[in-house]
């Protein structure tokens, strides 16, 4: 899940095809313009407000940094474990930790369930992650799935975070049946996809929700997420949903196309793997129409590249094991990477393409001539270690820190912040509804 990423605002009530998040004169309130770097904790990869993001951007950093072998600073990953809450859950961002999570606390699903995965990838992190894993299964909707915020309705973007986070945990998201209706994630996920009723283009998309008639439409963030999901992985899965260091796994050739000449009109009799491949043959069909990248279906916005979500199509397709497909796209994001901004200082958006390069085959050290891993190491404190090959050709921690850092000189074992309290926001106020795939800033 896009993943990732500095959110963007938009009311709730207008997401039919893009994710969003609902803020009230957002740009007026001092709490949302960019906090002095002075003030941002010195474990904390970015620079921009973590208001809306920052677990999330962290937790994409440490997982692309532990896919290429760097060992991150024990304060960065001590200001993960820092913003758990006691009862397992994440917010978007506490920007003290020391005081205890309260009913105001707004619990963001699609965050805790990033901070899983990074914190089962790192190791070391067990009864966290189990706390994590307990909340996000107490507050699974009957359908299966999750939205954004507990009790809220249930989008493909949340169901599919929350599935790479089961998976990153050890549990099969097959067995992680509702406690009312026994639906498991991926009943909820494959009902956001359109079926054989759709138009012939939009067959095998996925929907991030159905609108207030029930009807879905194809949006392509939302079919990337889902994909993946589909497969039972998380955007740190190799080619062919392989976890080693270069994922391994044959090229499948094209994905399969949705069949629809069997009398099936909703495609309720499909696997997981097959609404995967649908969803996959959808995707190439978009990246192949628009010279290799999809295009931003964030409402009003100009029509334009969509590079996080390209990012993330590679991902899906790679560990589907589409790798030509995966490839085509991969070159492009190579050859137009310096026109993506994110690309240069964003934890979130260095951090998928290193994911997204790693997946496909390609070396993000050496990514169209810029050293990705270096780069992303800058965003934040100076890792322990990093590998050979991935800095240079230097092999250490204090170059591969953002200038300036300060050096990580703890003890290495991450902080226990003493947090009192149960939070969870049932419908607390208007909510942030902030995706998966939508918090990386574009």
């Amino acid at each position: 899940m896009s993943l990732r990423r500095t959110a963007a605002a938009l009311a709730a009530s207008t997401v039919l095809c893009a994710v969003a998040a609902p803020v009230a004169a957002a740009d007026e309130s001092p709490s949302a313009q960019a906090p002095a770097q002075r003030d941002l904790p010195s474990g904390l990869y970015g620079k921009d407000d973590p208001q809306y993001d920052g677990v999330w951007r962290q937790s994409t950093a440490l997982l692309a940094q532990d896919a290429v072998g760097v060992k991150p600073a024990s304060k960065a990953v001590s200001w993960l474990t820092g913003q758990q809450c006691e009862d397992g859950s994440f917010a978007s961002y506490r920007p003290d930790p020391t005081e205890a999570c309260t009913a105001k606390t707004v619990a963001d699903v699609n965050a805790t369930a990033a901070a899983v995965q990074a914190l089962a990838a790192l190791g070391g992190h067990g009864e966290r992650v189990e706390r994590a894993v307990k909340w996000l299964r107490l507050v699974q909707n009957d359908d299966g799935g999750w939205g954004f915020n507990p009790g809220s309705p249930s989008d493909a973007n949340s169901v599919s975070v929350v599935i790479g986070a089961l998976d990153a945990a050890g549990e099969d998201p097959a067995k992680a049946l509702s406690a009312k209706g026994e639906k498991s994630p991926y009943d909820s996920l494959l009902g956001f996809q359109l079926g054989c009723d759709a138009e012939e283009d939009e067959r095998g998309a996925f929907a991030y929700q159905p609108d207030e008639k029930g009807r879905l439409a194809a949006n392509d963030d939302a079919t990337a997420a889902a994909v993946l999901a589909a497969r039972g992985a998380g955007p740190a899965t190799g080619p062919g949903g392989e976890d080693g260091e270069d994922g391994g796994g044959e090229d499948r050739g094209a994905a399969k196309a949705l069949e629809c000449d069997k009398g099936g009109e909703d495609g309720a009799e499909r696997t997981p793997a097959e609404a995967a491949d649908a969803g996959a043959a959808y995707l190439t069909r978009v990246l192949g129409a628009g010279g290799g990248h999809l295009k931003s279906a964030m409402p009003g916005a100009e029509e334009q590249p969509d590079y996080g979500n390209t990012a993330d199509a590679v991902i899906a397709l790679a560990a589907g094991g589409h790798r030509d497909a995966a490839a085509k796209s991969l070159t492009w994001l190579e050859e137009n990477l310096g026109s993506w901004d994110k690309a240069t200082t964003s934890p979130a958006a260095l951090g998928q393409l290193v994911l997204a390069a790693r997946a496909a085959g390609g070396d993000p050290a050496d990514f169209g001539g810029v050293n990705l891993v270096e780069r992303l190491n800058a965003t934040g404190p100076a890792p322990v270690h990093v590998p050979s090959g991935t800095n240079g050709g230097e092999d250490g921690g204090e170059d591969g820190g953002r200038q300036g850092a300060a050096k990580d000189d703890d003890d290495g074992s991450p902080v226990m912040w003493s947090l009192i309290g149960a939070g969870l926001a049932a419908g607390a106020g208007a909510g942030f509804l902030i995706s998966m795939r939508k918090r990386r800033a574009r």
